[in-house]
């Protein structure tokens, strides 16, 4: 198992946490689940507003512009008409919605991968908890700079919603966003360079993609039977 060192916000050492390998070790990352994953976000962000004019909606008169016969020039229907300058778009873009259904299974795995990936990096800390007393920013980012995240970081936090001294005090950071951890997004790991959970976190984390792969081995062994 990869054990991994407790800190607190000071960056001194006060526990360690295991992470089996079976689960986030350096091999059990999968690249393409992990595309899959990314690809399924930045697709619902999409707004899908673009919008072409039909027939119907381009300005202009709807009358015959000469007779279709004996004039000696092609035949046209309407000064609306697609070949035409100013005419309409032929199957243009219409509004729609980018979003897709994508099974919890593959999003629990590219997760797990996540992790594993962070892991491997070296990229993941663990703290016993991302309370500060007050919240002031400047708190913060005395904090994240001892604990080594210069550039951008993801923090991770336990429970059903976020305490306002924690909000307050990293929202204005930089390159920081703060999320619970039954909202965390594969894409959301991969995005930002360091990852710091709350034990707390991590260790509900790591129970829910635990018993997701335990029911994998199951269902395995049982189409195996």
């Amino acid at each position: 198992m990869a054990k991994v060192d407790v800190v607190n916000l000071k960056g001194e050492k006060v526990g360690s946490v295991e992470l089996a390998d079976a689960i986030f070790g350096a091999d059990q990352v999968n690249e393409a689940l992990l595309w899959e994953a990314v690809k399924h976000y930045r697709a619902a962000l999409r707004q899908g507003t673009h919008k072409t004019k039909s027939r119907s909606e381009v300005a202009g008169s709807g009358k015959k512009l000469w007779k279709q016969k004996g004039t000696g020039r092609a035949r046209i229907g309407s000064v609306r008409s697609a070949i035409w300058r100013h005419g309409h778009t032929v199957h243009g873009p219409v509004p729609r919605s980018y979003e897709y259904a994508f099974p919890q299974k593959k999003l629990l795995g590219a997760l797990r991968s996540a992790v594993a990936s962070k892991l491997a990096d070296g990229k993941l800390t663990v703290v016993d908890s991302l309370e500060i007393a007050e919240a002031k920013t400047k708190l913060y980012r005395v904090a994240l700079d001892k604990l080594e995240a210069n550039k951008t970081a993801l923090l991770v936090e336990s429970g059903r919603e976020l305490s306002e001294a924690l909000v307050l005090g990293s929202r204005n950071l930089k390159g920081v966003e703060l999320v619970l951890n039954n909202e965390v997004h594969p894409y959301d790991l991969l995005r930002y360079e360091r990852a710091i959970f709350s034990k707390a976190a991590l260790e509900q984390l790591v129970a829910v993609l635990e018993k997701a792969v335990s029911k994998r081995k199951l269902a395995a062994q049982t189409e195996a039977a």
